[in-house]
């Protein structure tokens, strides 16, 4: 099981203004402050950017992507707008998807720097 996760930024203080208003739906928040890192999450960091002032932007076909888990639909639909807002761009519109095993509810962005992101639902078995 994965514990957390890191992506690289160039510029650390517009990517964690970014990604407090794209995760809050998500119900992830600012919990650490470093001169190069900062970490959000629910109880302790599970999601971290990384200051890389050098750094292209990533590329949109690299295939790498990270998937956040979201309570509901309307946090997906939330994070998707947040993110489009405040400088991110579309990579899938909120929607019901097919996985390998099952059906959810998810939708993709690329943050300013490149990096491709997922907030995930699974609707509720009976």
């Amino acid at each position: 099981m994965i514990d957390h996760v890191s992506i690289a930024v160039r510029d650390l203080t517009a990517s964690a203004a970014f990604y407090d208003r794209v995760l809050a739906p998500l119900g992830l928040v600012r919990m650490v402050e470093r001169e190069r890192t900062v970490g959000f999450g629910k109880r302790y960091p599970e999601f971290w950017l990384n200051l890389r002032e050098g750094m292209t932007p990533v590329a949109a076909d690299t295939g790498s992507h990270v998937c956040l888990r979201a309570p509901d639909e309307d946090a997906v639909r939330a994070f998707h707008a947040a993110a489009l807002e405040f400088g991110g761009t579309d990579s899938g519109a909120p929607g019901p998807r097919q996985a390998a095993v099952t059906t959810y509810y998810g939708a993709f962005i690329h943050d300013p720097n490149g990096n491709k992101i997922e907030a995930v639902t699974f609707p509720k078995s009976d």
